[in-house]
Formats: structure tokens, C-alpha cells, sequence
């Protein structure tokens, strides 16, 4: 099938099989075991099989494989079943073998399961903020204010809400605080961004249902959604938990199209560009939010000046290729929206175009 058509599949068998080849391929082969386990739940008795079975929706556009993929990691996590240790570590290398196991975890942990179907994976990844930084960077080269006030929607536990405590390598340009647990420096493709000083005078989010980092079941659910192999991507998080304990990130439990009308109606100190970012959620947002958010958008683009600039940076799925882009507009001047990197889903690379 084509990249275009794979989010329109309507199977669920053929969903989870999809699911499962995508873990293979990108590395976490556990992962993909315990997802392709998913298949050995028709017929089950569970609540969780019956739902998973019975899915009202496109189920990979609604990254139900990933939900309940999700639910069970936790289980490893919190300690109630280790016997998926030997999965995740490639020791039980028979996927009959990881079928019954699977089977039996649902069927006995089925009622705290259930509740993972409910909501898409949070997939809050600091890894992403190597991006949004060349792209600030790309806008302080002469296009915009270098101090940014930065408004994240989606922000989930507001990782890159913290992106100005984070030291960057991008291509051999460094930016960000020196001597930070938190050093980013993924694999650089292309030209490296401009060498500019930027600075950050506020950073806020805002989430439908914001993760505390501070509060240990929470910052735990959302590590369950890193697949076990990814011990880097495991590493960042610690380091982000390390940093909202001494000054947890500043995000808000509000619906983004309202969020975003009352951030940018609120006024806007001079020398600071506003900006308005979010990565991997689009799709997720009801068309209608989509809409209002750009007409909000377009709203305060009309009113930015030289001195209180304004500019859209979003990092998301391309529906259509699957790559996943670095945009931006700038009001004003910047209209028109620029396409300046791709970028892996988890930063692990840039490949940059600016």
C-alpha cells in the first residue's frame, strides 16, 4: 500500500501488522513483537481485546497499536510483570511465545489496560527541540526580534516548553546554556544554521491533558510511550524530569484553539518575537480547532510590527510522505510558510534546507 493510504486503513489486523513492521524498522524489535502479539487477542474475553477489536475509527491515525503498546511497557516499568523484560531484551525470540505471554497479561491486568485506549500516545520528546532551535535561529538571522517568548500548544509535559535550558550542537553551531545535562546534538545533514545569539524573556504551553514531570506516576506514564530500546531517547527524559524538579515547566490545562486566541489577544512587549509552536499534534487537533487557530494566526499576523514580530514554527507528519517537516512563517515579511527541515520523529537527525 501506499505511504499516502497507510492512516486510512480500516483493519485492525492489518493495522497492527503495519504497526509492527514499522517498529521492526526503526529498531525495537520487542516492540514490534509485543505489537504483533496484539493479533493473538481476537476472540479474547477481555474488555481491552473486545475494544481493540471492535475500533470505531482509522485505528493508525488514531495510534491505537501505540496505545495499548503504551499500557503494557507500564506494566515492565512499575514492576507487576518483569516476565516482559525478556521480550523487550530479545530473549524470547519465538512469537508464539510472546502471543501467550501477551494474551495473558491483557487478560489479567485488563482493567488497568482499558484506560490506555482512551487517549493517543504522549510522545513528548526533547530530542524535537534541536529543530525548533535552528529554527529560531534561522529566524534571529535578520528576519525577526532575538528574544522569543515561546507558546507551545500540545505540549504534553512541556519537554520543549524547556527548550531554552538545553545546550545545542546543531552542525557545529552550539546555542543554548553550556554545561547542561541536557545536550542535544543529533546527526547533522546539510549546511548548519546561521550562529546567532537568541534568548528567551517567557516559554508557557498548554495541553488538553498536560503530564506533571514532577509527580513520578505521571512522568512514568509518559515513559512508557519510549519504546524500551530507545535508551537515548529514555536518558532525555530523565534529564527533563532532573530539570522540572528544580523548576517544573509552566503549561496549561486548556483546549489549544482557546489557549491560543487568549495568548496572542495579549500584549506583546517590544524587541520580543511571539512565537507559536507545536510538534507531532496536528493531526490529532479536531478540524474545526485547526481552523480557528489559524484564523487566529492570521488575526495577530496582522498586527505584528518590526518591533513586535510574530512567527508560526510547527514540526509535524506529513500526511502524505510521512516525513516529518520544520516550517515557518514570520508576520511580518514572512508570510508565506518555509519549508527548512526534516527531521527524524525523535531528533535523532536534521537534515536541514533553510
Amino acid at each position: 500500500m501506499a505511504e499516502s493510504g497507510v492512516m486510512d486503513i480500516v483493519s485492525v489486523p492489518e493495522a497492527i501488522e503495519w504497526q509492527a513492521k514499522h517498529a521492526e524498522n526503526a529498531g525495537a524489535p520487542g516492540t514490534a513483537q509485543v505489537v504483533r502479539a496484539l493479533l493473538a487477542l481476537e476472540g479474547s474475553e477481555a474488555a481491552t481485546a473486545r475494544r481493540i477489536f471492535a475500533w470505531q475509527g482509522l485505528s493508525l491515525r488514531d495510534a491505537m497499536p501505540l496505545r495499548i503498546a503504551g499500557g503494557i511497557h507500564n506494566l515492565l516499568l512499575t514492576g507487576e510483570e518483569p516476565r516482559l523484560e525478556d521480550v523487550y531484551a530479545g530473549r524470547m525470540p519465538a512469537q508464539d511465545q510472546v502471543d501467550a505471554l501477551v494474551r495473558e497479561i491483557v487478560e489479567t491486568h485488563d482493567f488497568q489496560l482499558m484506560p490506555w485506549l482512551d487517549g493517543p500516545p504522549q510522545t513528548n520528546e526533547a530530542g524535537r527541540s534541536a529543530s525548533f532551535a535552528a529554527g529560531l535561529l534561522w529566524l534571529a538571522d535578520g528576519r525577526t526580534c532575538p528574544q522569543f517568548e515561546w507558546l507551545e500548544i500540545g505540549a504534553s509535559a512541556g519537554i520543549n516548553t524547556m527548550l531554552g535550558r538545553y545546550h545545542y550542537d546543531l552542525g557545529g553551531v552550539s546555542t543554548g546554556p553550556s554545561g547542561n545535562r541536557m545536550r542535544i546534538v543529533p546527526e547533522w545533514r546539510g549546511a548548519p544554521p546561521p550562529a546567532r545569539d537568541i534568548g528567551f524573556v517567557d516559554a508557557r504551553g498548554s495541553d488538553i491533558a498536560p503530564v506533571d514531570l514532577t509527580d513520578e506516576a505521571q512522568a512514568l506514564r509518559l515513559k512508557s510511550y519510549v519504546w524500551p530500546e530507545a535508551t537515548g531517547r529514555m536518558a532525555r527524559i530523565d534529564a527533563a524530569i532532573a530539570l522540572a524538579s528544580r523548576m517544573p515547566p509552566e503549561i496549561e490545562r486548556m483546549d489549544a484553539g482557546d489557549w491560543v486566541e487568549k495568548e496572542l489577544a495579549r500584549e506583546q512587549d517590544e524587541g520580543v518575537t511571539r512565537v507559536l509552536a507545536h510538534s507531532i499534534m496536528w493531526q490529532y487537533l479536531p478540524e474545526f480547532t485547526q481552523e480557528r487557530i489559524e484564523a487566529s494566526l492570521q488575526e495577530a499576523g496582522s498586527r505584528a510590527t518590526r518591533e513586535r514580530p510574530l512567527a508560526h514554527l510547527s514540526l509535524e507528519t506529513n500526511r502524505e510522505t510521512f516525513a516529518h517537516e520544520l516550517k515557518v512563517r514570520y508576520w511580518p515579511g514572512g508570510e508565506s510558510q518555509v519549508h527548512l527541515a526534516n527531521a527524524h520523529p525523535h531528533g535523532a537527525w536534521v537534515e536541514w534546507l533553510g
